[in-house]
């Protein structure tokens, strides 16, 4: 979840392109309703005008070495107008990719941006390959490939979904605001048996664990006065799942539209309101030294309808993926402990903030 419009005058001046026509492009919103069909929803909705697949996860080698991972992969639509052209520039591809070590506290991470052409970037439903440059996932109807290569570490991951793929929200959207069209059409695989390598440094480990998958696709998901969110995907013990967001305003109030989605352990989901559960920082903050933004870094979750009282914390603070093109963000590997129904109940999840840092043209690097 990280907005991306930006994106757009930051490239085009880098780009050969033909000029497009004056009229505005009409892109389509995220109406309820919406009838998802499959696999066909899971790759490009080009009639939207932003769309990403976000995959995270906390892998572990044999010995208990632990890696926390991202790979994410962003299309945001400049323009379907009908150009005779090949340079004509219908979209932006960007990816960012990440990993966090536990062991040696060392947070890794670069970023790349592309237009579609031969090679670059796109989404191929033909093949279920969905890539920027030689970062790359393959969907299969039983897994989900991926493949990419940093400065100095690589991810090579397979991934198995333990359930059907999870809608959020209602009637097919999952509202960020009031008013028509501020929602999004959101899908996740909240569970997916992982295993693989990853290579630090020039030394391979191989690697099992748990990983989490977003899709979301709209045109204009937030309202003018929402200035970023704090969201949360759990994967608890019992094996059930419970993914959570808060929209923030400028005054620093919560959006009333700010929800999210149980998963039991059968794979059957339940929506849950901003009234169902409590979101709260609970004093530890760590002070990025590239942007000079604070984040809140430890929470209280509690769902008192189904009885859970969680504590979330990050066994390493600095995880903050400082973009040198687009917004930055936290997104990091995080700890549950706490109870349900005053049973104990351990997990590992992800946590995501946004909108505390100042745009990537201002901060050090």
């Amino acid at each position: 979840m990280t907005r991306l419009p930006l994106l757009i005058r930051m490239l085009l001046p880098l780009a050969v392109i033909a000029p497009l026509p004056a009229h505005a492009q009409t892109w389509q919103p995220a109406l309820p309703g919406y009838h998802y069909q499959f696999p066909q929803d899971h790759f490009a909705h080009p009639d939207y005008q932003t769309e990403w697949w976000y995959y995270t996860g906390n892998l572990h080698t044999a010995d208990g070495r632990r890696f926390g991972f991202e790979l994410t992969f962003f299309r945001q639509g400049v323009s379907r107008a009908a150009v005779a052209s090949p340079w004509a520039l219908q979209d932006i591809y960007m990816a960012h990719l990440a990993l966090s070590d536990m062991q040696d506290a060392q947070f890794h991470a670069t970023e790349r941006i592309n237009r579609a052409g031969p090679g670059l970037a796109g989404i191929d439903p033909s093949t279920g390959r969905i890539w920027n440059g030689n970062w790359q996932t393959v969907l299969s109807p039983t897994s989900h490939h991926l493949s990419a290569v940093g400065p100095n570490f690589a991810l090579d991951l397979q991934l198995a979904p333990d359930t059907p793929p999870i809608l959020h929200g209602r009637n097919g959207i999952s509202q960020k605001a009031d008013g028509v069209g501020h929602a999004s059409h959101y899908i996740s695989f909240p569970r997916m048996t992982t295993s693989g390598s990853i290579t630090l440094d020039g030394k391979q480990f191989n690697v099992d664990g748990l990983a989490w998958m977003d899709h979301e696709f709209f045109s204009e998901s937030m309202a003018s006065g929402e200035t970023g969110w704090d969201w949360l995907s759990l994967q608890l013990d019992d094996h059930s799942e419970l993914m959570l967001y808060r929209l923030r305003h400028q005054d620093g109030t919560v959006d009333p539209y700010s929800s999210g989605t149980f998963i039991d352990t059968r794979g059957q989901s339940r929506f849950l309101s901003l009234s169902d559960f409590t979101m709260t920082p609970v004093g530890d903050t760590w002070t990025s030294p590239k942007t000079t933004a604070t984040y809140p870094v430890a929470w209280r979750v509690t769902v008192p309808s189904l009885a859970f009282d969680l504590r979330i914390e990050t066994p390493l603070r600095s995880q903050e993926l400082a973009s040198r093109v687009g917004p930055s963000y936290w997104e990091g590997a995080i700890d549950i402990a706490g109870t349900k129904s005053s049973t104990p109940i351990h997990g590992v999840g992800y946590l995501e903030m946004t909108g505390y840092a100042s745009s990537g043209k201002d901060q050090k690097h």
